[in-house]
């Protein structure tokens, strides 16, 4: 039995931000000429984010197609010419449309440029926030725990696996601070999505149909995103 659509883009998205935290490590081991033992606490944490961003992503993107649906039925050009070639004659287009050629799905642009909208403003702006939130807060949560380096770090994802719920501490987390780091970073990362994001928006809502096929791309988009943002977390 397949798993819902939402708790596979769920999973999905979590193994690619869990990704993008090892690519971001590794390339960051090159840059600095070391050799690469990737730390489990930033794969943790972006995988964690992945678990709990997704979900609300998945049922944002699920309401913007149903109230703004990307296709619209609009009369195909069989059946424009059959109709003026035959303006009175309702059954030759009656068997049009039982042929299945009356009509034909067609880019609603206008739905089209109010759900990219919308997404680079109202889900930007949440999304932005929701992320700077909880990567500042669960490093914080977090801090207790020395990020092993090294050769140590199958001992850091052991402890991690075994005691899961004590690798985090949000009572140690101080929400003033971090609301005002996310304040601090909220128009750099904004805009530096700005000049991603609007593509892979035009890409999704254009030539695909389906909000997990959407879900797919703006993931795989997303691992390149992903490296990006862990490599300023690292910072």
């Amino acid at each position: 039995m397949a798993a819902p659509p939402i708790v596979a883009a769920t999973i999905q998205t979590a193994i690619i931000n869990a990704l993008s935290a090892v690519l971001a490590q590794l390339i960051t081991a090159q840059q600095n000429n070391k050799p690469f033992h990737p730390s489990p606490l930033p794969i943790f944490q972006f995988l964690l984010f992945g678990l709990v961003s997704t979900p609300p992503n998945f049922l944002w993107q699920d309401f913007l197609e149903s109230t703004f649906p990307a296709y619209h039925a609009a009369p195909t050009r069989e059946a424009v010419a059959s109709a003026a070639a035959a303006r009175d004659d309702s059954k030759e287009l009656d068997g049009e449309a039982r042929a299945g050629r009356s009509v034909e799905p067609r880019l609603n642009k206008r739905n089209t440029l109010a759900k990219a909208v919308l997404d680079q403003t109202v889900g930007a702006v949440v999304n932005t926030l929701l992320y700077s939130c909880f990567m500042h807060g669960i490093q914080m949560a977090m801090a207790h725990h020395h990020q092993p380096g090294g050769g140590e770090g199958v001992t850091g994802w052991g402890w991690l696996l075994s005691d899961p719920w004590g690798a985090v501490r949000y009572g140690d987390v101080d929400w003033a601070v971090v609301w005002e780091k996310a304040r601090a970073e909220f128009w750099g990362l904004l805009t530096a999505g700005w000049r991603f994001w609007p593509l892979v928006s035009v890409v999704n809502y254009v030539f695909l149909t389906s909000v997990q096929a959407r879900n797919l791309v703006g993931s795989l988009a997303g691992l390149g995103w992903g490296v990006y943002l862990s490599l300023a977390a690292g910072k």
